[in-house]
């Protein structure tokens, strides 16, 4: 696993606020839109059982981790409930040398040039450019541009109208998070159906993009 199996999925749902209840509608709800990586924040409540609920539920299917991890013992904790990746809104090293000890993805948050390449030389497999809404797309093409060996996932505002100028941008994937996935409204079945809807569209995005010919000058096809 690494960056390839993000690269993979295309889309990672940021989910925040789902009980082991709940995250088993939505799980099924986007994984039938075509979106089968669930990232769970781990300040949410219970984190820890939500994660375990998905993993074991989805098994293969569904590509499931934490997210918001701030230390190297939170990610731990994580990994013992099932995460396959290691998602962190900043870079510590410790957190990045966990997540490798123990063979899943690490994926931590980075912004300037510097704490980019800090990140993958600590050994991440990949890169998220957090916030990314504060630069945009522009951006995220600049950093490729002298980094062209470091995978990024903008994360951070990310939504229909913006997916595909990432991925032309040269993002492997884009993390989404409550333009997708909206855990308070009642889980309805009309709320799922079109959670699933939105899934199938950012996937629908994200794949246009990847056949353009600005995504092969930067990614190499």
């Amino acid at each position: 696993m690494g960056a390839a199996e993000i690269r993979k999925r295309g889309v990672v749902a940021v989910i925040r606020g789902a009980t082991p209840e709940s995250i088993l509608s939505i799980g099924s709800a986007l994984k039938a839109g075509g979106v089968t990586a669930l990232e769970i924040t781990m300040e949410t409540p219970k984190a820890s059982s939500v994660i375990e609920s998905a993993a074991s539920h989805f098994g293969s299917d569904v590509l499931v981790g934490a997210g918001t991890v701030l230390d190297s013992e939170t990610a731990r904790a994580a990994i013992m409930s099932g995460a396959k990746f290691i998602f962190s809104p900043t870079v510590k090293k410790e957190t990045i040398a966990m997540a490798k000890r123990y063979g899943v993805i690490s994926v931590p948050g980075a912004f300037t040039p510097t704490e980019i390449l800090t990140a993958f030389e600590y050994g991440a497999d990949l890169i998220k450019v957090f916030p990314a809404d504060s630069v945009g797309p522009g951006y995220l093409k600049n950093i490729a541009g002298p980094l062209p060996h470091i995978p990024l996932m903008p994360t951070g505002g990310v939504d229909l109208h913006n997916t595909g100028d990432y991925i032309r941008a040269g993002a492997i994937a884009v993390g989404v998070g409550s333009t997708l996935v909206n855990t308070k409204a009642e889980l309805t079945d009309q709320v799922l159906y079109q959670m699933t809807e939105k899934a199938a569209a950012f996937i629908e995005e994200v794949n246009k993009a990847r056949h353009t010919e600005k995504y092969s000058q930067v990614r190499g096809g």
